[in-house]
């Protein structure tokens, strides 16, 4: 953010010594970004920037998507009953083989939809949504995705930037997994990067 954000100094609660840490209870990307937003404003009162993202995988309709972090395979798609989270490697696992799972029931003698699937059966897309509160009644906020495709055995990760499940979603374009990009070629494509460079936009534009 500071890199995207270079005229300005970009402040996180911990450096203020706020406890930050609200429910996010949303269906939504957007309403998680803004149920930050709006909590960060009521102890700052001051402009604030909040986002939400998460990996949404086409075959599995739209999941693992705003429970990104909490999935804990088929079974516990929203997370554990206990809110254990499970290791990222772990869930990596569980996102290549419940994938693979359902391409084998998928029908074969039928194409399948372009439509549905951008990118074959395995597309997949980062998506964050991103919060500009400005007031109690003034936000805006923006929306971005960085298409990839899940590779197809978890023995083909690689890459040791990034996090999440970036070792695992393959760029068509670059050849590479998310976790193999350098900082500024993230930056430059990013779901986040993207959201944030138009969020940038609008501030300038309100100068």
């Amino acid at each position: 953010m500071q890199q995207i954000f270079p005229d300005h100094k970009i402040i996180i609660p911990k450096d203020e010594g706020i406890d930050f840490d609200p429910e996010e209870t949303g269906c939504t990307f957007y309403e998680n970004s803004l149920i930050k937003a709006k909590a960060l404003y009521s102890i700052t009162h001051t402009p604030v920037i909040a986002d939400d993202s998460g990996l949404c995988v086409d075959i599995l309709n739209g999941a693992p998507g705003v429970y990104s972090s909490r999935y804990a395979g088929p079974m516990y798609m929203k997370g554990r009953p206990d809110n254990i989270k499970i290791s990222q490697d772990e869930q990596n696992k569980f996102l290549i083989q419940q994938v693979n799972d359902s391409i084998k029931k998928l029908p074969k003698e039928s194409p399948l939809p372009c439509y549905q699937y951008k990118n074959g059966p395995r597309s997949c897309r980062y998506v964050c949504s991103m919060v500009l509160l400005l007031g109690s009644e003034r936000i805006f906020i923006c929306q971005e995705t960085m298409e990839g495709i899940l590779i197809e055995d978890i023995k083909e990760q690689r890459g040791t930037g990034g996090f999440g499940y970036d070792p695992i979603v393959l760029l068509p374009s670059k050849e590479k997994t998310i976790a193999e990009l350098s900082a500024d070629e993230k930056n430059a494509i990013s779901h986040r990067g993207k959201a944030a460079r138009a969020i940038r936009a609008i501030i300038e534009s309100l100068k």
